[in-house]
């Protein structure tokens, strides 16, 4: 028998299951405030998948309005069976895109053991205004909303220029204008603050006030970026109406955003402690 072919075969397989590209599950529920931003969130990420080559997108969307509130409430939980543990096994992470208020998720503790036996959590800006009444959420995520001022323009402090999300960035990174959050319920020394402001976003009063942040979170990791609110920060396109960011700025976006998303599925590493 000529093993030799055989070998050469398994090899062939085993680079090709390496290369396979990873699967994410992007959420766009709301249940509260719904931005204008989503359908570029939704499209940018895949795009960013596609792009990249290292992964692929399904989404768990808004039901179509219903006069019929009982009818719309189940079809909302009929979508959100994507996040149930049987379902969860067919992905590698789990991304927050813009989502708000209370989810009926069908196995909320389920989710969570998923996250900590080694997948990635992305959240993107409002995924820290869902959920304020599972304090377990804002546990996992690292800081849970609290407010926000009039959008204004920031200069975000690069905390870790290793990050895959930070890289490309220098030391400080100016945004035009953006909708810039405070929170509450957040503790830097249990979590690894990426980009912070050195000024209050609205009194410029110095202090401590995040901006994007990742951490472990049992076997799994997780990445926030509380930037997102602005089509023109998420979007490339140079039509867009009324554009505040420049190009370079929504460029620079994309980039911080996929190398968050490298990081927490694993595709690329940081400092050695992180």
């Amino acid at each position: 028998m000529n093993i030799i072919p055989t070998l050469i075969l398994a090899a062939v397989s085993a680079t090709t299951l390496a290369a396979a590209p990873k699967k994410l599950l992007v959420v766009t529920i709301t249940t509260g405030f719904r931005h204008s931003s989503i359908p570029t969130l939704e499209k940018v990420i895949a795009q960013l998948g596609q792009s990249s080559g290292e992964f692929s997108v399904d989404y768990v969307r808004q039901p179509a309005s219903n006069p019929d509130a009982a009818a719309w409430q189940q079809a909302l939980k009929d979508e959100l069976q994507k996040l149930s543990p049987e379902s969860l096994k067919n992905y590698d992470g789990v991304v927050f895109a813009n989502t708000t208020g209370e989810m009926p998720i069908p196995d909320p503790q389920g989710l969570v053991d998923w996250l900590k036996a080694g997948h990635a959590f992305i959240g993107i800006h409002s995924a820290s205004d869902t959920f304020h009444k599972w304090p377990e959420y804002a546990q996992m995520l690292g800081g849970e909303f609290q407010g926000h001022g009039p959008q204004v323009g920031v200069e975000c402090l690069n905390q870790d220029p290793h990050n895959p999300a930070n890289a490309h960035l220098g030391k400080s990174w100016t945004i035009a204008l953006e909708e810039v959050y405070e929170f509450k319920n957040y503790d830097p020394a249990q979590l690894h603050d990426l980009l912070i402001l050195d000024k209050h976003p609205q009194s410029k009063a110095p202090g401590h006030f995040p901006v994007t942040w990742c951490k472990p979170f049992g076997s799994g990791k997780i990445f926030y970026t509380s930037l997102g609110h602005r089509e023109d920060l998420i979007d490339t396109d140079p039509d867009l109406k009324d554009r505040k960011n420049p190009i370079a700025t929504s460029k620079d976006y994309q980039q911080h955003l996929l190398g968050g998303i490298e990081w927490a599925l694993g595709l690329k590493k940081s400092s050695p402690s992180n």
